[in-house]
């Protein structure tokens, strides 16, 4: 009821920042002023990201769905971001509407429901908006897939348990990653005989491999000679001392630094400047720059998989620094053990269970960095082995859940 209520007295506020028509106002047009004309009267299954992980990590699950059953597939995101990657996966797909999430407003839910026979909703990630659940558990069944409860959002739901106990019931199972997932959701107010511990649909990203051709074809192209490949993927302002530090004590080691934003490369080069490292930009190699380097700046996007299939030390950023971690299944899928910082809030249970398997170091500064790096040149052949029984043991999550979802 509060929540209704707390909706209706924002609702003037809204409208007047639509009307008003600056960045606030685009945000909410373009999510409550949607044109849901395109969408089809025939059976559908609702799915609902919000953002790029969540779409990244659900794209085995929806390719299932749309092989095993008849529904179109309604996608709905929360961020610009994540409605770019979605349409890059599945805009072509006749059967898949892509639309923004029109936050949950009831009207706009109501509307779109009327026009379509939903049969499933299943929310990626423990997306509670009451709403949208209350309105299609009416109608269909509910399921939460890849469910997860932080740290911060369990102390912060346990506030609200009576309430979300009410919204809980609306939601036919919870599929969680973990088992202490399973627990927290439990004590939030989800019936336990609803609940089922599943594992991480992030196994199953699927990633592209690439043969020897390619992977030496890089290496020409890096001018990498006979040097060892050090990759920092998805690096952040704040760890690049740390990393090169550790790199200045290296031999016959070349140093890709990956930038999770690649504008950020101005600020880079100057860093390197300081270092009196020589460096190269990736963009201006494929240009035809032969220069050999220390260091190469990828100041493009899309390449970091690709390098980390010919690295040697991979090193996943946002962890030195307050962010919380990257992915850690990037460089592990590619057979490569992950160094990583102390800031692990977002990778929590997979760099927990990386750490237990001894398939990742986690490092807080240069020292450490490259007691590290000699740890993995000694064990990385039993890393490979032990990879590969992580892969296999967590795969064929979004075949489970295609097989529970039959069962409701």
């Amino acid at each position: 009821m509060f929540y209704q209520i707390l909706r209706i007295l924002l609702q003037p506020f809204i409208y007047l920042l639509i009307l008003l028509n600056g960045k606030k106002g685009q945000f909410l047009k373009k999510r409550l002023k949607q044109d849901f004309s395109n969408l089809k009267s025939g059976e559908y299954i609702w799915v609902h990201c919000s953002s790029v992980g969540e779409i990244n990590l659900s794209e085995t699950l929806i390719k299932k769905l749309l092989e095993t059953r008849n529904e179109r597939v309604l996608l709905t995101l929360f961020t610009d971001t994540g409605i770019g990657v979605a349409r890059d996966k599945f805009g072509k797909n006749e059967r898949v509407d892509i639309y923004y999430f029109p936050l949950d407003d009831k009207r706009v839910l109501k509307s779109i429901l009327k026009k379509i026979k939903l049969n499933l909703l299943i929310l990626v990630e423990t997306e509670i908006w009451p709403n949208l659940i209350n309105q299609c558990g009416k109608l269909s069944k509910v399921i939460v897939v890849n469910g997860r409860i932080s740290d911060r959002s369990f102390k912060r739901y346990k506030k609200l348990s009576g309430y979300l106990k009410t919204i809980f019931l609306n939601i036919d199972r919870f599929f969680m990653q973990t088992e202490q997932d399973s627990l927290r959701i439990v004590e939030i107010g989800a019936e336990a005989k609803r609940v089922e511990t599943l594992g991480n649909l992030k196994f199953d990203i699927s990633f592209q491999k690439y043969d020897e051709i390619e992977k030496e074809q890089l290496r020409e192209l890096l001018n990498i000679d006979k040097r060892r490949v050090f990759t920092a993927g998805s690096s952040r302002t704040g760890e690049y001392e740390v990393l090169l530090d550790t790199f200045k004590s290296m031999k016959d080691t070349l140093l890709i630094l990956v930038p999770r934003h690649i504008e950020r490369t101005p600020q880079i080069e100057k860093i390197l400047g300081e270092y009196g490292f020589s460096y190269s930009k990736y963009s201006e190699i494929e240009k035809g720059n032969t220069l050999k380097s220390d260091v190469i700046i990828v100041d493009k996007i899309g390449v970091l998989r690709k390098i980390y299939s010919i690295s040697d030390i991979a090193f996943v950023g946002g962890t030195l620094v307050n962010i919380g971690g990257h992915s850690l299944l990037e460089p592990l899928f590619y057979g490569k053990t992950p160094i990583f910082g102390p800031y692990l809030q977002n990778v929590k249970e997979i760099s927990k269970e990386i750490l237990e398997l001894n398939l990742g170091y986690k490092v807080s500064n240069s020292k450490e960095f490259l007691e590290a790096i000699e740890k993995i040149e000694l064990h990385q052949k039993d890393s490979q082995e032990k990879i590969e029984e992580l892969f296999h043991k967590n795969s064929k999550i979004a075949n489970k859940i295609i097989e529970k979802i039959k069962k409701l």
